[in-house]
Parts: structure tokens; sequence; C-alpha cells
């Protein structure tokens, strides 16, 4: 027998974008243009990006793909939405031929295609759930527009009604989630509410995603549906495909998701902010360390961009030495930043939620630090030869359950307990040669303002327990270090 292809002809060309071919070029290379001169990331595992008409959400979906280096050499491209218009269990993968765009065809990788419909219960192929749906087609364009060596897709529709039902996709697809292909997950965010309510749903939901936890976006998903927000259709059109991503991620270090872009609906000229829908692209990188986040000449950018609103706001000019004024940063969660004359701290002031772009962020907190700690005094004009500046821009906090995962010098740290807080920058235990059980000692009794002796500790990790009353430090004189320790391996057993 010859099986013949049936190619997957497109079904939302002329709607969604433009189905003349040369048009459509025009219309992908105006939506790259403004993303030009950033830099883009080897070592992308994963994009999330929305997958509306390219009027409403082409420029964050171009935001991301812009990261892709054109030469990237991927061997497959799997592109997971969920379904818009059909009912189903499970997972849907083409496996009948190729998917076509006015660009061309888009070959699909029929191999596997087949061996995952044939090694899981969970999929099948069905073809009403690929016959009318946008979500996979959208991202085509793109992808064969950026990647000059795209080679094979592989298309999964999700009709998913439960969690777990995710955890069991994402195991089937774990063999191919791997440095030799990308991972595209295709979704917006909240449907319909007034724009003002989007922007304070998206930011929990795209926090939540961030987070790099499938129990936090479950949390951030049913909190969003028991809210009763008016006109709210739902939060995350994709939340099975965003959730399939995050258990992907299970078991792999140095995976950190980074915001790009974000806008709604109502941001368009034409369009109603009293019904809007939120579009967010974020870019998974793997194999992450802190010397990965900002190239050499971006530092210098920051870093004289902090000099440059320190010097304003004390009425002088400063031109600086960096010739790309314009750079594109992303967003950043969190940065510090440390003002010296000589070398002497006159101020230090950080953010760890933030939705500014980076350089932003950075003006916001050198003004900060400069003249608004109340610890320091205000930098005076007559100290600005000997200002020093020091920016840290931190990957995403990760909760340890044991103090030898702090490697001192590399790692900051973020104490928390009942409602007292304090941070340790890794450089303080650089400057001042601290072990770690002294470094954990400062930060906790002088930033956290925690005592031994004054204070209990209760631990839990994986369901297992333990609890100190604050009499036993005093009464066995331990450490605070060795009080962690008692802790967690006679009490919790851990």
């Amino acid at each position: 027998l010859v099986m013949l292809s049936v190619e997957r002809e497109p079904v939302v060309a002329g709607t969604f974008y433009n189905a003349d071919p040369k048009a459509l070029k025009k219309q992908l290379d105006e939506l790259f243009q403004q993303f030009n001169s950033k830099k883009t990331i080897e070592n992308i595992a994963a994009l999330i990006v929305p997958h509306a008409g390219y009027v409403y959400s082409g420029e964050v979906a171009a935001s991301a793909y812009a990261l892709l280096s054109p030469e990237a050499n991927y061997d497959n491209v799997f592109i997971i939405g969920s379904s818009h218009h059909v009912a189903f269990q499970g997972a849907s993968v083409y496996n009948k031929g190729h998917y076509k765009t006015p660009m061309g065809v888009v070959p699909v990788n029929l191999e596997i295609a087949n061996a995952l419909i044939n090694q899981n219960d969970h999929f099948s192929y069905k073809e009403d759930a690929h016959a009318e749906e946008h979500t996979i087609e959208v991202q085509l364009p793109f992808l064969q527009h950026r990647l000059h060596n795209l080679k094979n897709i592989v298309p999964i529709v999700l009709g998913v009604k439960e969690y777990g039902l995710c955890e069991r996709i994402a195991s089937a697809l774990q063999p191919y989630f791997n440095k030799n292909n990308l991972f595209v997950i295709s979704t917006d965010l909240s449907h319909y509410p007034t724009d003002e309510m989007a922007r304070f749903i998206d930011e929990h939901t795209v926090d939540a995603i961030c987070s790099n936890k499938a129990s936090e976006l479950i949390s951030a998903l049913e909190y969003n549906r028991k809210q009763h927000i008016p006109n709210l259709y739902t939060g995350l059109c994709g939340w099975s495909s965003v959730l399939t991503l995050l258990y992907l991620c299970q078991g792999f270090d140095k995976m950190v998701f980074q915001k790009v872009k974000y806008m709604t609906s109502g941001e368009m000229a034409f369009h109603d902010k009293n019904r809007v829908v939120g579009y967010q692209s974020i870019v998974l990188k793997r194999d992450v360390g802190a010397e990965d986040l900002l190239s050499d000449e971006e530092k210098n950018i920051l870093l004289e961009s902090a000099r440059k609103v320190i010097h304003s706001h004390l009425g002088n000019d400063y031109s600086g030495k960096s010739k790309n004024r314009d750079y594109a940063f992303d967003q950043s969660d969190s940065a510090f930043v440390s003002v010296y004359v000589g070398k002497e701290l006159r101020g230090c002031i950080g953010q760890f939620s933030s939705h500014l772009k980076l350089d932003s962020l950075v003006k916001e907190l050198a003004i900060s630090a400069a003249f608004e700690d109340s610890r320091f005094t205000e930098i005076e004009a007559e100290e600005l030869d000997d200002l020093k500046i020091e920016i840290s821009v931190l990957t995403p906090m990760r909760k340890i359950h044991n103090i030898e995962d702090i490697e001192l010098g590399k790692h900051g740290v973020y104490i928390i307990k009942e409602g007292r807080k304090g941070t340790f920058l890794p450089q303080v235990a650089s400057k001042t040669g601290w072990s770690l059980e002294e470094f954990l000692g400062h930060l906790s009794r002088d930033k956290a303002h925690i005592e031994l002796g004054k204070h209990g500790v209760y631990i839990i990790k994986e369901g297992r327990k333990g609890t100190f009353l604050p009499q036993v430090a005093s009464k066995t004189g331990w450490s605070l270090e060795e009080f962690l320790g008692h802790l967690s391996r006679d009490k919790a057993h851990i």
C-alpha cells in the first residue's frame, strides 16, 4: 500500500495574517524590524508566544522569535497548542502529511508523529482537532521567516481537561526535550476583561509560569477562576500547553524563564480597552548561569546609564562612552544597584519583582541608591569623580533545603521568616571573607533580625517535618549552622 500525503492547508491565511506570500513577507519584515538590534540566544529550549492575528499579537510573538539565531540548526520544532474548537482528552499529532502556509510547505516529522501515537495511549490523530485550529498554523510563518534551516515540525494539539494528563503527556515528550529540538508553546493570556484588569491577572499568571513550578501555575489558574472577574472567559487559553512545558522542565537544572514583551489588544489604536486580550512572549533558556545574562557591551551600557542619571540628578552633564543608546533590553525581575565613594558604601537598593525593562529598572534603582537609602548620606556633586557603581542582575530565586547548596561568592541569599526579611548579594562573602556560617549568621541577625534563642524554627520537605523551640539554641549553645543542621537531620530526617 502507498500512503498518500494529505497536506494540511492554511485555514486562517487572509484573516490572521496575509495570504499573499509577498505581503506576508513584508508584514513579517515589519514585525521583526524593531528587534533587529536584540542579541540572539544560543541555548533556547522553548518559546511561549501568542497566537492571535498578527495585527494584535504579531509584535509580541516576533519579540521572542527574534531571539533565535537565524542559523540555529534544530532537528525538530515541536509546536504545542491547546484546542479552541474541539473537545477531546489527550494529544492529537498531525501524521497524515505536512503543513502548508503561503510561504510554502513545512515538513512534519512523520516518524516522530507516528512513534508518539503508537507508543503512548494519550496520543492519537484526530482530524477535526487540526482542521480549523489556528494555534499551530499562526506560528509557522514566523518560523519560516526566521530560521534558515527549518527542517521539521511536530504539530501537537492538546484537548486536555485535567491537570494530571499534562504530566503524562510531558512524560511521553521527555525524550525529545533536548538541545537538538526547539519547543514552541502557543497561548494567549486573559480574554475579555478590561485592560486594567487584564494586566493585573496576566502579571499573576506570568509570574507563576516563570517560577518554573507546575504547582504555582495550577494555583494561579485556580485563583483566577475563583475571582469571578467580569467578562473573564479564561486567564490562559493554552494553559494545558504551558503546564505540559513546566512538567517537561522537571528534573532539569539551570532552566530559566525570561519575560520578553507584554501587550494587550487594548494598545491597538482601533481597539476598545473595555474588552481586551493579553499577550506575553517568554523565552526558556537552558544551562543558564549568571555569566550568561549580559554581554560586556550590555554591562557597560547599564553602568553608564546608571552613572548618567546620578549626574543628571545633581545637575551635571555626562556623555559617557557607549555608542548604542537605544539597546533593546528585556524585562528583568530582579536587580540591585550599589554606589560607593572610593571604597565606602553609600547606598544599596534592589528590587525582586519588576516589570520594567532592565535599563529602566537600573536607572530607577541608581537614583534610589544614591539619594534615597536612609542608611547613608546622599551622594554630593563633589564626590562624583570618586563614584563607583555596582549593578547586580539576579537569576530567579530558587528555594534550597540544604545550606550546602550555597556557593559563597557565587550565590546571593534571601531569607524570610515571619515577615522578617534579609538579603546578601554574592559579593558580600567575597568582600568580607566570611565562612558560610558567618555569612548566614550575619544575614539572619543583622539583616533579617532573626535571633537564636528568640525564634523557633519549623522545617518541612517532601512531607518530612521538624521543629526546634527557641530554647533549644539557648540550652545547646549551637551556632546557626549547627542549629539548622540538627533540625534537618535529627528532627525532620532530611
